[in-house]
């Protein structure tokens, strides 16, 4: 099994400034810890593009996280901007992982529909956009948590997921 060396980041311009508690950004960290990943860092950063495109690909191009899943940004609002960084970063998409968490979550709420969340690989490192809400993130991440260690080994060039 691959080892997840994992960082959360929450895009909230509302938690960056400290007017709201960071529920969705806890409720992942625990996701991931409840899988065994490692957590290398949580980090709760505003909704501004390009310092958070500049984020992404710093952690991305880590040697030592191989997934990073954001939480937030991934609506309809004009600070919305997570896609947006994502895409600016990713050298591919992997857009089965997105388009799964829309289609299992739409059962749930048709708020699914307005997650403009993406998901891409850059530098051998898989990259996660979940929406800003604590129980969205547990129904998105449910539906991908399957393949998580998967796509990981993968990554890493390790099929078997004897990586680590």
């Amino acid at each position: 099994m691959a080892h997840v060396h994992a960082v959360v980041i929450t895009v909230s311009d509302a938690c960056s400034r400290g007017m709201r508690e960071d529920k969705s950004g806890e409720a992942l960290v625990q996701l991931l810890r409840d899988i065994g990943a490692e957590i290398v860092a949580t980090k709760i950063v505003p909704d501004d593009l390009d310092p958070l495109s500049d984020l992404l690909r710093a952690l991305a191009d880590q040697a030592d996280v191989n997934l990073v899943i954001t939480t937030g940004g991934t609506g309809f609002s004009p600070r919305d901007n997570t896609p947006e960084a994502t895409r600016a970063v990713i050298e591919r998409d992997a857009p089965g992982l997105s388009e799964a968490m829309r289609m299992e979550t739409l059962k749930q709420t048709p708020m699914a529909m307005i997650s403009r969340g993406v998901c891409g690989i850059r530098s051998g490192t898989l990259i996660v956009n979940l929406p800003g809400s604590p129980k969205g993130v547990r129904e998105s991440f449910a539906v991908i948590q399957p393949v998580l260690n998967h796509a990981i080994a993968l990554l890493g060039d390790d099929p078997e997921g004897s990586r680590h």
